[in-house]
């Protein structure tokens, strides 16, 4: 799954920095996740760094966006293969 920021986005831009998979983007009003590019942190860490940083609790799960574990590995490494 690829995660989804909430219209309870303040825009603080404390998830920005924290995505290593460079993910998340300045948006009009609230930030947003490019869901091509975010795993869930998984390959890079056990918890998304976004969700654990995010003062307001609106960074959750997309609903419309359903990923295995298997599935986002796969795209963390998918990443990694274009960074180089």
């Amino acid at each position: 799954m690829s995660l989804l920021i909430t219209n309870d986005c303040i825009s603080c831009d404390a998830c920005i920095p924290e995505c290593p998979n460079d993910a998340i983007k300045k948006g009009a009003g609230i930030n947003t996740v490019d869901a091509e590019n975010c795993t869930e942190c998984v390959g890079h860490y056990k918890e998304p760094q976004c969700v654990a940083v995010c003062p307001t609790q609106c960074i959750i799960k997309n609903p419309k966006i359903r990923e295995t574990k298997e599935e986002l590995k796969s795209k963390f490494m998918r990443l990694q293969l274009m960074k180089k």
